[in-house]
């Protein structure tokens, strides 16, 4: 029991630590991450609903299409999904609030704000992986995907988070008639997130670790 709560912390820390990265990467008004991109648009758009609120809304739309997806498939203890959606969402207005003193100008702190808030979310990324217990409805949506497709994870991710760009791209036309939100950043945060994350998970063993948690309860449950 100490251990699952042990993965389970890492896990809600993975996601705090998100968080701050994307609000990082959206303050360097160069373009939000791919993932967050729609849901950024919206909040330009809409600035009634916070930016956190409309990601909690298209996560929950995330959700629902594993649901029906997935059908019997769709385990019960992913609609703890709904809770890591709402620690989330919460947590982006906490950080985007925590940060509002923090409005670069200069071409070089934002280049900065972004290349940080990369390597933030991708700490945070690694930690919130490794434990492996929940995924988060991004990812769960790319596993249901390829689950129903017989097509790889890797290729169904590329698929979808250009899909997702391009619909961001598309409605900040259609909104501001240029693109707002969507940017040089986000082909940049696509690129280099992967990179930090294989970097930190071969450098810091810390992550390693926890890793090896996750393996051991695995086989334990398996004897």
């Amino acid at each position: 029991m100490k251990r699952w709560i042990y993965r389970y912390v890492f896990f809600i820390l993975g996601v705090a630590i998100n968080s701050f990265g994307i609000a990082f990467v959206t303050k360097s008004a160069m373009g939000i991450s791919r993932i967050s991109s729609i849901p950024y648009v919206f909040s330009l758009e809409f600035p009634s609903i916070s930016f956190g609120m409309w990601t909690f809304l298209f996560n929950i739309l995330f959700i629902l299409l594993q649901v029906v997806l997935l059908k019997k498939d769709f385990h019960p203890i992913q609609f703890f999904q709904i809770l890591v959606n709402v620690l989330f969402s919460g947590l982006i207005d906490l950080s985007m609030s925590a940060l509002s003193f923090f409005q670069p100008e200069a071409l070089w702190l934002r280049i900065l704000s972004l290349l940080f808030g990369c390597l933030i979310l991708a700490l945070g990324i690694c930690i919130e992986v490794a434990p492996d217990v929940l995924v988060v409805p991004g990812e769960g949506i790319v596993r249901a995907l390829a689950q129903t497709t017989k097509i790889k994870f890797g290729t169904v991710k590329v698929y979808f988070d250009v899909t997702l760009i391009v619909i961001a791209g598309i409605l900040s036309l259609l909104f501001f008639q240029k693109f707002n939100g969507v940017g040089i950043g986000t082909v940049v945060s696509a690129i280099v997130v992967g990179r930090f994350v294989n970097w930190i998970n071969l450098h810091f063993k810390s992550i390693q670790k926890i890793h090896a948690l996750a393996e051991s309860d695995s086989m334990l449950g398996e004897m």
